[in-house]
This record gives structure tokens, sequence and C-alpha cells, in this order.
């Protein structure tokens, strides 16, 4: 994304042709794309001709909006989203939509990880995330209601980025639940993120001395991930950055079954009409349903309070460490494409609605895994600021 930044117009527009023809050459065996046809922008700004993916649960009109699900195999939109007119406004080339579970949801998508094609990308923003990690464009548009940008990104061996709940409009955006859904971004590294982030108009932060944050005990993750999350905090700590231990780990996962609930009501009610029209061709949606319509309205509201009182212990610990490190997922990608893998790392941070960031942890030539970095509401530039400096330490 930087040196897109810094090309020329007639770089760019070279580049666009490069990447339709990786993708050309790629996508046969990836399967990151629903459509690919390129939409010429609506304006000119730092964004122009660079291009872009967006998964298909987001409007744009004239492409293939189907949601991930056979049941809408051959919807076109007829409008854009506000996060496409904005990106298109900016001047910035969009390429085509990428694969998505259904529904955004579980029913997963036919891509394969670029890592190792015998393994899923992780969803529900699959296609995003496979997309950049292939080389296929500078960045992509993505969403997470629990883990969908966070964990695809770890699994890829890229950066995903969510900011604040509420601060990007999710208006053309198919919802699951309003209380969490929240656009994200891929990017390869966390400097290309910073740098789409301040073309975008928001500031992005310098170098900031402070204490980090981590969970002492671990949370409950595979080997592979608590080996590479430690020796990681090593490193860090070896280069001279504090982190202190948090006791963290329990409230987290609880904050991860609150998400899940919330998710669940939610998403039961809002999908209600399709599955009283589709039944059980909603697959894995249609369960959601089934079980979210059990949940009675004194549990959700148990949970949003919960929700509530957490921000505020929350807020507090961001005060002594105001950015948190954790695993980015459980482990490395599953193998096969049976399952995009467990959100329960990044679901409590979408539930308290703070910015949280995945950014590449070095793990030789093994499955990509990703540290996860998080920090109070609005503090996008101080996040972002910090995830560019300990990559460079990696």
């Amino acid at each position: 994304m930087t040196e897109w930044l810094k090309a020329s117009a007639k770089e760019r527009s070279l580049g666009v042709q490069s990447c339709l023809n990786r993708i050309r050459s790629l996508d046969p065996s990836i399967q990151a794309w629903v459509q690919v046809l390129p939409q010429k922008p609506t304006g000119q700004g730092k964004l122009s001709g660079i291009p872009f993916g967006v998964k298909d649960i987001v409007e744009t009109r004239g492409l293939a909006t189907e949601y991930g699900s056979p049941i809408y195999k051959g919807r076109v939109g007829t409008v854009d989203a506000a996060i496409i007119k904005d990106m298109r406004k900016r001047g910035a080339i969009l390429l085509g939509k990428t694969q998505t579970t259904a529904f955004a949801y579980q029913t997963p998508a036919p891509t394969r990880n670029p890592r190792n094609l015998e393994h899923t990308p992780g969803g529900s923003s699959s296609g995003s995330a496979a997309a950049v990690a292939a080389g296929m464009v500078p960045f992509t548009i993505g969403e997470q209601t629990r883990g969908s940008v966070l964990r695809p990104a770890s699994f890829c061996g890229v950066t995903g980025f969510k900011p604040t709940f509420g601060l990007l409009s999710m208006e053309g955006v198919l919802p699951l639940s309003r209380s969490l859904d929240t656009l994200g971004f891929f990017t390869h590294t966390p400097s290309d993120m910073a740098a789409l982030w301040e073309s975008l108009g928001h500031s992005t932060g310098g170098s900031e001395d402070f204490e980090f944050g981590a969970p002492e005990p671990m949370p409950d993750v595979e080997p592979a991930m608590a080996a590479a999350f430690r020796s990681s905090l090593s490193r860090l700590r070896n280069a001279g950055v504090s982190i202190r231990p948090l006791d963290i780990a329990a409230t987290l996962a609880s904050l991860a079954d609150t998400n899940l609930t919330i998710m669940l009501y939610e998403g039961a009610r809002f999908h209600k009409p399709r599955y009283d029209e589709y039944g059980d061709r909603l697959a894995d949606l249609a369960d959601l349903v089934r079980q979210g319509l059990r949940i009675s309205v004194e549990r959700y509201d148990e949970a949003l309070r919960y929700v509530d009182a957490g921000r505020a212990k929350f807020a507090e610990r961001f005060k002594g460490t105001p950015v948190i490190l954790t695993p980015a997922a459980v482990g490395p990608a599953p193998a096969g494409l049976a399952s995009t893998g467990d959100p329960r790392m990044n679901a409590p941070w979408t539930a308290l609605g703070t910015p949280a960031i995945s950014i590449p942890m070095p793990v030789g030539n093994e499955l990509p895994l990703g540290l996860q970095m998080t920090a109070e509401r609005g503090q996008e530039a101080r996040l972002l600021g910090a995830a560019v400096r300990l990559h460079r330490i990696f």
C-alpha cells in the first residue's frame, strides 16, 4: 500500500493491470473472488488509481452481491454501500467482490489459504484476506461480528484492522448483529494499514513510549500459538518494550461467550423472515435462527449489561496499559475447508467495540500466526502507531 501511494498515475495504472493478471493466474486455485469487474472511480484523491476488493455482503451497484449463499446466486446490487461510495469518491478502483461465508456466518466459502491451499483462510472475510495474502490487490474491505477480520489475517499472514465500533458507516452492509458488526481492512503490513487509514482522512500515531499489557496466565490456545506468543513477547522485551502481565484471560473468555449470545439473539431476529422463506436451505444460518430465538430478552439484556461493565473495567486497564497484546487466534489455520476456525480470541474486543489489529508474528516457515493488539475506543492512531513499532522489531 505504501508503494502504491508513492507511485505515479502511470505506475498505478500498470499496477492495476498487474493485479488483474495475478488474479487471472492465481484465483483458479485460491478462489478469493466472486466477481472481478473493475469499476471506475467517481472522484480523485490520495487513493486515485489504487485497486481494492470488498466482501460480498457489501452492496455494490452493478456487481454481484450474493451474500455467499447459493440462494442469492446471480443477485446484482442496485446501490453502492456508504463505504464503497467513499472509496470511489477518493479515486480508488473497485476491482470486484471477494468471497464470504454465507451471510457472514459459518457456512464456508470455497476460498483456500494462499499460504497453504490445504488449509482454510479463515472467515467470514475469507476472500478479502486471501486476496491480499496472494498479492492480488493492495487492500481489501472485510467485516467482523466475532473474529471475521482479525482471525483470517492471522491465518493468512497479513495485517487485519477493525476500528472502533460505529466509526465507519454500515449503511449498505448486510447485518448479522447490529450491536457488533464492524467494517475492517486487510493490508500486507501495519505500515500499509497506517498509510491506508491516513489516506482515508484519519490521523495515525507516532512512536509513543508506554507500557503494554499481556494476559498472564495465557488464554486457552493451541501449543503453536502459545509458543509463538511467548517468543514474540520475549523478543519485544529484549528490544526494550515494557510489557506488564494482566490477569484478564477469564474475563476475555466470558466476554467471548457474551459476544456469542448477543450475535445469536440479534442475528436470529434479523434473519427470521429469511428463515421463514427458505428454512433449512439457509444451512448454518438456519441453526443460528433456531438457537437465537430460544434466547430470552432477559438473557440478552443481561449480556448487554455485562458488556457495558466490561467497557468500564477495560477503560481503567487501558489507562495503565494503553495497548494490550493477545493471540489473534487459538492457533494456525485448520486443515481443510470445513471450518473457518475459532473466533474466541477476537470476540471479546468486538463485544467491547475497541479498535483491534492483527499483525504477523515471526514463525519461520510454519503456518502464519498473528499478534492481536487493542486499545481504548477511539484510539486508532495510538494502536496503529504501536503496531508499526512492534512489527519493525519483529
